[in-house]
């Protein structure tokens, strides 16, 4: 056997190892997919991003307990950039996240950020045009997922004032706002270490909290207490990453 023959069987050999491992991945991804986001590809996602989330990060998860039609408001402390992919593998619907718009529009994941209906926020000149949008997808019946703190936040940051888009959408619509505390990610404080470190991470869902004919500094204190880590763990853990 030639030198080159022996080069193109073993070329062969790895390309069509390649393609079988690709083809069992997507088998894989097709069935832990979970949530319908409309079209194929991005179902396709939504498994991969599962099997990321439960097999690399060991997430254990019963689901988060959405309602099963009908608007929500997800809200959750924001430590690292592992959250929004912890919450997305842990609900059965899909989450339309506000973004801050530089974030939306950071080179190559725009595309994905789109698809996902991601609502991009435009904090320096028109904030509200994010409300209203965010406003027609709860009226429209759909879950929006946010995180109060605005950035990254740790326990061991100074205090931070919660901004209080969350509250008055839930004052507005009658959605329920659904906190959970997300904690124990390695890669606490950044955003790609988030991703890419293993993490002993825990989701704990907290009752709804109400809103109706409160005042919305009250409501918006009671939120940083969940939140923050101020209030006794009343509720649930839905996921956790061993």
């Amino acid at each position: 056997m030639t030198a080159s023959v022996s080069v193109w069987l073993l070329t062969t050999a790895a390309i069509l190892f390649v393609a079988w491992q690709l083809h069992r991945l997507l088998e894989a991804a097709r069935r832990a997919n979970r949530t319908d986001w409309g079209r194929g590809w991005m179902n396709l996602i939504d498994g991969l991003n599962r099997l990321f989330c439960y097999r690399y990060h060991r997430l254990n998860v019963t689901g988060l307990r959405l309602p099963r039609s009908g608007p929500a408001i997800v809200v959750a402390n924001h430590v690292s950039g592992l959250d929004p992919l912890l919450l997305i593998a842990s609900a059965r619907r899909p989450l339309r996240f506000l973004i801050a718009r530089e974030e939306y529009e950071r080179f190559g994941l725009q595309w994905l950020f789109r698809a996902v209906k991601c609502i991009p926020v435009d904090r320096e000149r028109r904030p509200e045009l994010a409300l209203r949008a965010a406003l027609r997808a709860l009226h429209d019946g759909e879950v929006v997922a946010l995180f109060p703190h605005g950035a990254i936040h740790l326990d061991s940051d100074p205090p931070k004032r919660l901004k209080a888009g969350a509250v008055r959408l839930a004052q507005l619509t009658g959605a329920p706002l659904l906190p959970h505390r997300i904690t124990g990610v390695r890669g606490a404080g950044h955003v790609i270490l988030g991703v890419i470190l293993r993490s002993r991470a825990r989701v704990t869902l907290y009752p709804p909290l109400p809103v109706a004919g409160r005042d919305t500094g009250d409501v918006l204190d009671e939120l940083a207490r969940v939140l923050d880590g101020r209030t006794p763990e009343r509720g649930r853990a839905v996921a956790e990453a061993v």
